[in-house]
């Protein structure tokens, strides 16, 4: 495909996407200024449609038609089985939404560490979520990088280099982020989604019409890669495999920051409601093209080098007029990039509020917002580095992330629901669950055969549980959040529940 094609299509998203970003900026004050809850949360007021459309761009990203192509090109229809156990995992957002937003709005809470370091009474506990958080969501901002850098490399045949998409990539992401903080970020992402389904969607029928027709398609599939339709399939999956890789994503909506922040961001719990439908929408339907774009590319192209060119492969192929297949490469490129600038906002939010405003005791808001600016450049940086070093398959990469995240599920459970739940029990689920996970990855150790995945959620959770009967609780403050919490639900928040906002987390530990 011509790289002029490409450029050019690359220039007018840029252009558009920034006239969008740069008018919700006018929306992004709570009248006195922009501050940390207008920043970094929109001031609490975005609604449903919005939200919906803003979460599923954040959420299915290049490891959707990139990543998830490129493991049904790999591992065949076990990947549909791993992607549609996150997808049962969201209904964890139908339970834990309305308290995340109750909580969230009663004590004004602007990142789920600050919510764990109140609820546990203990700074330290906001701090180490924070740190962890940084850890293991830099390479998974790192995956989506990778995936704007292999499919501009894809679609030019090489023209473009991997690191020249990477670098684009990180640019735009920086751009959009500094503009008006989240709220450019979710409108623009509302633009992208819409795009991305849309496109990505028709193009995969051609694509489909072009290989003969969906019983052609399946038809060459059980001829000539039969095992691409069963279980455990070529290879890739076994069924440990399978568990190591779903476990974590199961818990996704609850274990990674950028998603469970957007549970503070509605006006309302109906926005939430309208929120979590309009995703379950958009989740199945581009779950089903991605996996069709993986089918299509392995009848297409069967021997390509490496799995996660599935999708670049058959954008620049003559099966795709090239218009449409530039089309669909900005729609995979604004999901990129909207998934990035999430992640730069959350981690930055957490490193300014519950690490940086916890070292320098007093410093005020406009200090954090300060230094939250500062550091977005910086985990961009870093991410970049971790994309070039160009590791594994970016749906495996995603996990591996999620997998280290996975450790801060059991603290934020028993928040809501375990008030003998202590801070130190919160601590060593994280710090010493977290430690357990990079040392499982790093010397490549199976326990009992089985893979980090399987065993950093029940060690975190022994760890918590343990630990918190051995130790002190401040049942006070649990009292008090979980009596907030429990009261909401989405069809409501009962009349007793005080969810008013403006009592600072601070004034509580």
């Amino acid at each position: 495909m011509s790289t002029g094609l490409i450029w050019g299509a690359v220039l007018i998203y840029l252009v558009v996407a920034v006239v969008v970003a740069y008018l919700s900026r006018g929306e992004a004050t709570n009248g006195k200024g922009v501050d940390m809850s207008g920043y970094f949360l929109g001031n609490r007021q975005m609604n449903g449609f919005v939200s919906a459309l803003s979460y599923s761009a954040t959420t299915y990203s290049a490891f959707m038609m990139v990543g998830l192509a490129g493991l049904t090109y790999a591992g065949g229809v076990g990947a549909f089985g791993f992607e549609i156990v996150y997808f049962a995992g969201v209904s964890l957002v139908a339970i834990f939404g309305p308290k995340f937003w109750a909580v969230g709005k009663r004590f004004g809470y602007v990142t789920p560490s600050e919510m764990l370091g109140h609820r546990y009474a203990d700074k330290k506990v906001a701090v180490a979520t924070a740190v962890a958080s940084c850890l293991f969501l830099i390479p998974y901002a790192a995956v989506q990088l990778a995936g704007v850098g292999y499919l501009l490399a894809g679609m030019s045949g090489g023209a473009i280099s991997f690191t020249t998409g990477v670098v684009v990539a990180t640019i735009l992401a920086i751009l959009f982020s500094y503009i008006a903080g989240i709220r450019s970020v979710m409108w623009t992402d509302s633009l992208q989604a819409l795009f991305m389904i849309v496109a990505s969607t028709l193009v995969a029928l051609l694509v489909v019409h072009s290989l003969g027709g969906f019983s052609a398609l399946f038809d060459t599939l059980a001829t000539e890669h039969p095992t691409s339709l069963t279980v455990p399939g070529p290879g890739l999956f076994s069924f440990t495999t399978f568990l190591g890789l779903t476990i974590p994503w199961f818990f996704f909506s609850l274990s990674n920051p950028q998603v469970s922040q957007r549970l503070f961001m509605p006006a309302s719990l109906r926005s939430m409601r309208q929120m979590l439908i309009g995703f379950l929408i958009f989740g199945f339907i581009y779950t089903l093209v991605s996996v069709l774009w993986g089918f299509s590319a392995l009848v297409a192209f069967p021997d390509l080098a490496k799995s996660d060119l599935a999708t670049p492969t058959l954008l620049a192929s003559e099966h795709v007029p090239p218009v449409l297949g530039v089309i669909v490469m900005v729609g995979i490129l604004a999901a990129a990039v909207s998934t990035i600038d999430s992640i730069m906002l959350t981690l930055s939010s957490m490193l300014s509020r519950d690490v940086y405003a916890n070292v320098a005791t007093g410093a005020s808001e406009a200090k954090q917002l300060k230094v939250g600016k500062w550091v977005l450049p910086i985990i961009a940086i870093l991410a970049f580095l971790f994309a070039e070093l160009q590791l594994s398959l970016i749906a495996v990469l995603s996990v591996a992330a999620s997998t280290g995240l996975v450790v801060i599920v059991p603290a934020i459970i028993g928040a809501f629901y375990w008030k003998r739940g202590t801070s130190a029990g919160a601590l060593a689920s994280i710090v010493i669950g977290g430690l357990v996970v990079i040392g499982l990855y790093v010397s490549g150790a199976t326990p009992l055969g089985l893979p980090a995945g399987i065993w950093a959620l029940p060690v975190a959770v022994v760890l918590f549980v343990v630990v918190s009967l051995m130790t002190n609780s401040n049942r006070e403050s649990a009292a008090e959040f979980m009596r907030t919490a429990g009261t909401a639900t989405l069809t409501g928040v009962s009349s007793r529940a005080d969810v008013s906002s403006g009592v600072s987390p601070d004034s509580r530990i």
